[in-house]
C-alpha cells in the first residue's frame, strides 16, 4: 500500500490506487441497549421456569424512556421475564415470540441510534451522518489542483473526479428552472384575441393589395388599460367603434383624437404668452438649428431605414379610445368580443357569455349580442339562471329575461332550492316568481321551506355550502324569542315574500311544528292558520275564509322526469282524499287526472286509514285546475283544464275529474293540481 506521505512529492496522474475503508462505528452504550436486550431475553427467561432459589428475575427498571407495558396482544412480543407457571395463554405467546422473527416495531427499537450519538433529533431537518475520525469530511484542500485529494485528520480521501465541460451533466449546477409548456400557460386576453383574429389570415387593402393583418393594423383601440390592434374592415361590424373611427378621421375633430405625445411642453410654451418676445426669438432660432441637424440626419439614413417605416406606420394608425366602467366587462370578455369581429360565426364559451354580451353591448355588435342571447337560452341551468337574468335585465335582452323567469317558475323548488345559487336570486325576482300562477310546487310547505332557506343564506353570507334542514331550524330557533323575525326591524323587509306563501295549504302537523320552532312568522299568523283548519273540519271542508281561487287554491304536484307507465300521489284535505294520477293509456298517450278515494282504499297507507279524518259526505263540490307544463326546445308549453267546478262522489262515474291527454311527453313534465273547497 502506498505511503500517503509520498503523495506530495510528485504529481498524481490518475486516481489513487489505495482504497478507503472506514473503521467500525463505535458500539452504543450499555445503558442505551439494556432495554432492547431485556425485551429480547424476556420470553426465553419466562419459559425456563422457576430456578432452584425460587427467585423471580428482575424486570427492567421503568424510566420515562423505557415504559414496560403490562398488557400485550397476541401479535406483540412477550416481554415479561417472570416464570409463566400454569399461564397457558402467556406460555403460548412466549413460545410464539421465540418461534417467530421480530416484528418491525421491535426491529426499529433495537436498531435505533442511541440518543447520545444521534444527530437527527429534528425530523424536519435532512438526515446527517456522523462525522468522526472513522467517517471524515470530504473537503478540497487549499492547494487543490486537478488531481487534488482531500484531507480530514490523518485520513486522505480521494476527491471525486471532475466531469469535463463537454460531457453532458446529469446533475444541474444550479436550481432547476421550471419549464411550463405553451399550452399549459394560462391564456392571456391577448392570446384569446389573436386566436380569433388570426382565423382570417389576411384581408384586401386599398388597391386590391393583400395585406397581412398581423403586421399592418391601422386602428389602435385603447380600452380597459390595453392597446387592441384592429383593422378597419372588421371594425365596421361595431357601430360604436365605426362611429369613433369616423369622428377620428374628421379633420374638424382631430384635436380631440390627437396623440398625447404630440402636445409637448415646448409647444405649450409657444402658444402661451408667459415669456417675452426676446425669449421667443431665441427659442425659434434654436429650434431652426435643431431642425436642420435632424434633416441632415434623415438624409444620411437610407430610404429603407426602419425609422422611416415605423414613422410611416405610426402615421397611418388611427388611435381611438373607449372608456368602459362595467364590472361585467373583463379584458378576457373584450378579447373574445373583438376577436369575433374577424369571423362570421360566433365562438363564445358558456363561461364567458355574460361578459361577452356586456362587451358587445358597449361595442354595438348586434349580431354578437344575438349569438350570446341564443347561447344563453340553450344553457339556462341552476348555475347560470341568476347571472343570465341579471345580464339580460341590464342589457335589454327581453327574451332571455323572460326565459330565465319561466325557468325559475318551473325549477325554483325542484332544483334551485337545493343549490347554493339560491342566494343569488334577487328579492324582487323571488317575490314575482312566488306570485306567479305558473309556479310549480310539490306542496305549499315546499314554498315556505324554500323561502326559509333563501332567508338563511341572505343572513349568513359566509356560508359556502347548502345547509341542512336541521341547521336552518336551529339558526332561526336561536334568535331572540321576544318577537318573531318578521316583527323585528331587520325582518320587516321580508314580510312581502312570506305574504305570497299560501300558509292555509300547510296541513301537516309536523310542518306546522317546525314553523312554530323557527319563529319566523308572527304568532298571530300561526293561530289564524290553525283556526282556519279547525273551522274547515267543523264545516265539512268548506274554506269559507277564502274567496278567490287564484290565491286560495291549495297546490300539489309532481315531476314526470322519466317514461312512466303509472304515477300516483295522494292529496288529503279536511277529511277528503284524492288520488293524483298520470297514467299511460297507450303507446303515445298519457292521461293526467284525479279521482276521489273511498275510506279503506288500497292506495291509502295504514296511518292514513287508521289515523286520518274521513268525511262521509256523499258529494263534495270541488273547484280545481290541472296544469301540465313542458319546455320543448326552449319554448314553454302549457296545457290546462282551466278552473272547473265539479261535485265528486264516491261512485265510479262521479269520482273522476276531467282528463288531460298528452300526445307527446317532453321530459321533464311539471304537473300541478290546484284544489279549492268552496262553501256548499
Amino acid at each position: 500500500m502506498a505511503d500517503v506521505s509520498t503523495m506530495g512529492s510528485h504529481p498524481l496522474k490518475g486516481r489513487l490506487s489505495t482504497s478507503y475503508f472506514p473503521n467500525i462505528p463505535p458500539s452504543a452504550p450499555k445503558a442505551t441497549i439494556s432495554y432492547c436486550k431485556s425485551v429480547n431475553n424476556a420470553p426465553y427467561t419466562a419459559l425456563m421456569g422457576v430456578v432452584v432459589d425460587a427467585r423471580q428475575p428482575d424486570r427492567h427498571p421503568i424510566t420515562p424512556r423505557c415504559r414496560m407495558r403490562k398488557l400485550v396482544g397476541s401479535t406483540n412480543r412477550w416481554r415479561l421475564p417472570e416464570s409463566l407457571g400454569s399461564d397457558l395463554l402467556g406460555s403460548r405467546q412466549a413460545i410464539k415470540s421465540v418461534a417467530m422473527p421480530f416484528n418491525q416495531s421491535l426491529i426499529n427499537i433495537i436498531t435505533a441510534e442511541s440518543p447520545q450519538i444521534n444527530m437527527n433529533l429534528d425530523t424536519s431537518m435532512p438526515y446527517k451522518f456522523r462525522q468522526t475520525m472513522d467517517r471524515p469530511y470530504t473537503q478540497p484542500m487549499a492547494e487543490s489542483g486537478p488531481e487534488a485529494v482531500t484531507r480530514s485528520g490523518s485520513f486522505m480521501v480521494p476527491k471525486p473526479p471532475q466531469i469535463p465541460a463537454s460531457a453532458p451533466s446529469r446533475m444541474p449546477a444550479g436550481p432547476v428552472s421550471k419549464y411550463v409548456p405553451s399550452n399549459a400557460r394560462p391564456t392571456t386576453p391577448k392570446d384569446i384575441f389573436l386566436y380569433h383574429s388570426k382565423k382570417n389570415k389576411n384581408y384586401v387593402g386599398p388597391g386590391g393589395k393583400v395585406r397581412d393583418h398581423a403586421l399592418n393594423h391601422d386602428v389602435l383601440l385603447k380600452c380597459l388599460g390595453m392597446d387592441w390592434e384592429l383593422h378597419r374592415p372588421y371594425v365596421q361590424k361595431s357601430e360604436v367603434l365605426a362611429q369613433l373611427l369616423r369622428e377620428a378621421d374628421d379633420p374638424r375633430l382631430q384635436k380631440y383624437y390627437r396623440s398625447p405625445a404630440s402636445e409637448t411642453l415646448d409647444n405649450y410654451i409657444k402658444k402661451s404668452n408667459f415669456y417675452s418676445n426676446e425669449y421667443r426669438e431665441i427659442s425659434n432660432r434654436l429650434s431652426m438649428v435643431d431642425g436642420e441637424e435632424k434633416q441632415e440626419e434623415e438624409e444620411a439614413k437610407g430610404v429603407d431605414h426602419p425609422a422611416h417605416i415605423s414613422q410611416k406606420r405610426f402615421n397611418n394608425v388611427t388611435i381611438i379610445k373607449l372608456d368602459i366602467r362595467d364590472p361585467l366587462v373583463s379584458k378576457r370578455a373584450m378579447a373574445v368580443a373583438l376577436g369575433n369581429m374577424y369571423h362570421d360565426e360566433q365562438e363564445v364559451n358558456r363561461e364567458d357569455v355574460v361578459g361577452v354580451l356586456a362587451a358587445s353591448s358597449y361595442l354595438g355588435c348586434k349580431s354578437l349580442m344575438d349569438g350570446c342571447a341564443q347561447l344563453m337560452l340553450k344553457t339556462i341551468s341552476y348555475r347560470t339562471v341568476c347571472q343570465f337574468h341579471k345580464a339580460a335585465s341590464k342589457y335589454q335582452q327581453e327574451h332571455v329575461l323572460l326565459a330565465c323567469e319561466r325557468w325559475m317558475e318551473l325549477n325554483l323548488i325542484p332544483q334551485l332550492s337545493s343549490q347554493i345559487q339560491l342566494r343569488e336570486v334577487p328579492m324582487e325576482v323571488l317575490q314575482k316568481i312566488l306570485k306567479s300562477n305558473r309556479l310549480f310546487v310539490y306542496n305549499e310547505y315546499s314554498v315556505y321551506k324554500t323561502l326559509a332557506y333563501w332567508l338563511f343564506l341572505q343572513l349568513n353570507q359566509h356560508i359556502q355550502l347548502m345547509p341542512s334542514h336541521s341547521t336552518v331550524l336551529t339558526f332561526f330557533n336561536s334568535l331572540p324569542k321576544s318577537a318573531s323575525f318578521l316583527d323585528n326591524d331587520d325582518g320587516q323587509i321580508y314580510a312581502p315574500l312570506f305574504a305570497a306563501v299560501r300558509l292555509h295549504g300547510i296541513v301537516d302537523t309536523n310542518n306546522i311544528q317546525d314553523m312554530q320552532l323557527m319563529n319566523v312568522l308572527p304568532q298571530s299568523t300561526l293561530i289564524d292558520l290553525l283556526s282556519q283548519h279547525y273551522h274547515a273540519l267543523q264545516g265539512g271542508g268548506d274554506m269559507a275564509a277564502l274567496r278567490h281561487f287564484t290565491t286560495g287554491a291549495i297546490r300539489q304536484g309532481f315531476v314526470v322526469d322519466d317514461e312512466p307507465h303509472y304515477h300516483s300521489e295522494v292529496f288529503s284535505l279536511h277529511g277528503f282524499h284524492f288520488e293524483l294520477k298520470a297514467v299511460r293509456n297507450n303507446k303515445d298517450q298519457i292521461a293526467v287526472f284525479m279521482q276521489r278515494l273511498r275510506p279503506g282504499d288500497p292506495i291509502l297507507s295504514f296511518r292514513q286509514c287508521e289515523r286520518h279524518t274521513f268525511s262521509m259526505r256523499a258529494d263534495r263540490e270541488v273547484r280545481y285546475c290541472i296544469t301540465v307544463q313542458q319546455i320543448d326546445s326552449g319554448d314553454h308549453n302549457m296545457k290546462t283544464t282551466g278552473v272547473v267546478t265539479q261535485k265528486f262522489g264516491l261512485g265510479e262515474k262521479t269520482s273522476r275529474s276531467e282528463v288531460i291527454k298528452l300526445e307527446k311527453l317532453d321530459k321533464p313534465a311539471y304537473v300541478v293540481f290546484s284544489i279549492f273547497f268552496p262553501a256548499s
